[in-house]
């Protein structure tokens, strides 16, 4: 027999649906319980069992809306007009505490036939697809969920043997995600650590960084930027570079199309590389005439607003593209533009452009700014051993983020094929039909 696809409705598969209670404020101690808010769940089904607030609940309503072990959390008010409201999140371990969700929030209880995983996933799915949008109501600076409406949504649940064998591949995949974050999340910190030695301390012909200033102050000398390494210089970007000037503000409805030649704009420029996704395109004769703002290989482009500063280099493949809204730097023969490039990236970079927006990281990054950013720079051979032990960290960084990329993709993938039925797992039991 095949196996039946018959779609049901949540509400058939739980308990409850109950409000959460925020409560009052805790008076001298540390409260009864903890209350969880949207800052303790993300977007994956997840919830920070460590996080959550202090409150005081009276004991009825503490007793009668207790979470526990298999709980889902369903965000019911929040949002925001590009994000709908209904994330949710599961309860996978016992709460050190007693706690309860707020009252943004609903928590539903799986019944017993129903596996609480298996569930959560299929939610995690509503909530990604185009029918949650189904299930939004726009209130004054608010959103809520139609809660009613939401719950009498229909899907798939094949028997609870097919549902843990799901829930268990799906699993995986999220703890492969998990240590494999945890891994970026180390590199990162390894990164910014080595980054701040290499261009404290340098790098000699050994391939050893300098002794710190503490073991050998002779080795070093203070400059307007802080301590550095004799020898080095200190150097406003205008002397380094050629041309520094903003790529052209252009007006979608004058010059986009839908190919041509690319146009970086903010969203395209990381700190990792420049990010060919969402491109826009202008046409070869707009090209022509906005020179100003064409870029070559080798020269840096930097971000003004959003993430003031955030730079990266054009690499070949790029020659000849535009730029819109954004600084464009070529640098000259003083300095590898790698190596310019991760100094802005750097916390000694970034801290002077966010000095000099006073801390507002929404503010514009101007042409001025730039030419003014101060840089240490060592001779052209230490520029580029400092380029490359960055380099070292920086490749295992991308190595594990496009892991991490294809493990999402993978994982997307699984989520609609598994969820819906459309392929089949291979139960323990396979006498059953609907196993």
């Amino acid at each position: 027999m095949s196996e039946t696809r018959e779609l049901v409705p949540i509400r058939s598969l739980i308990e409850g649906c109950w409000p959460g209670e925020w409560g009052s404020d805790p008076l001298g101690d540390d409260g009864n319980c903890v209350v969880f808010r949207a800052t303790d769940i993300d977007s994956d089904g997840h919830l920070n069992l460590e996080g959550g607030a202090s409150r005081h609940v009276l004991p009825p309503k503490l007793k009668a809306k207790l979470l526990r072990r298999g709980d889902i959390l369903l965000e019911a008010s929040g949002g925001a007009p590009d994000k709908p409201v209904g994330r949710v999140a599961l309860v996978d371990q016992p709460p050190q505490r007693p706690s309860l969700t707020s009252n943004f929030f609903r928590f539903i209880r799986p019944v017993e036939s129903i596996d609480a995983r298996f569930l959560l996933f299929q939610l995690v799915a509503l909530n990604r697809s185009s029918a949650i949008w189904r299930y939004q109501q726009q209130t004054t600076g608010l959103i809520n969920l139609k809660v009613e409406d939401y719950l009498g949504h229909r899907v798939w649940c094949p028997s609870k043997a097919r549902q843990e064998k799901i829930a268990d591949i799906l699993s995986g995949i999220d703890t492969a995600i998990e240590k494999t974050e945890a891994l970026i999340a180390k590199y990162q910190q390894i990164k910014a650590g080595l980054m701040h030695d290499l261009f404290t301390r340098g790098v000699l012909p050994n391939g050893q960084l300098r002794p710190p200033r503490e073991q050998a102050p002779e080795l070093y000398q203070e400059t307007a930027i802080g301590w550095i390494p004799r020898g080095w210089d200190v150097k406003p970007c205008d002397d380094l570079c050629t041309r520094i000037c903003v790529g052209i503000v252009i007006q979608p409805t004058q010059y986009y199309v839908e190919d041509g030649v690319p146009a970086f704009r903010s969203a395209n420029v990381r700190e990792d590389g420049i990010d060919p996704n969402n491109f826009v395109y202008i046409t070869a004769e707009s090209n022509r005439l906005l020179v100003k703002s064409q870029v070559k290989a080798g020269d840096i482009v930097s971000v003004r607003t959003g993430y003031p500063g955030t730079s990266a280099v054009i690499p070949p493949e790029f020659q000849g593209a535009n730029c819109i809204d954004i600084l464009i730097s070529t640098p000259n023969e003083k300095v590898r533009s790698e190596y310019l490039c991760d100094w802005i990236n750097s916390s000694f970079g970034k801290g002077q452009v966010l000095r000099q927006q006073g801390g507002m990281a929404q503010q514009h990054f101007n042409v001025g700014e730039m030419r003014e950013l101060l840089v240490a720079l060592p001779d052209l051979n230490e520029q580029e051993r400092i380029r490359g032990k960055i380099k070292s960290v920086s490749d295992k960084l991308a190595i594990e983020k496009a892991l991490a990329e294809k493990l999402q993709a993978q994982k997307s993938g699984l989520m609609h094929d598994l969820l819906t039925g459309k392929v089949t797992v291979p139960t323990c039991d396979p006498g059953r039909a609907d196993a």
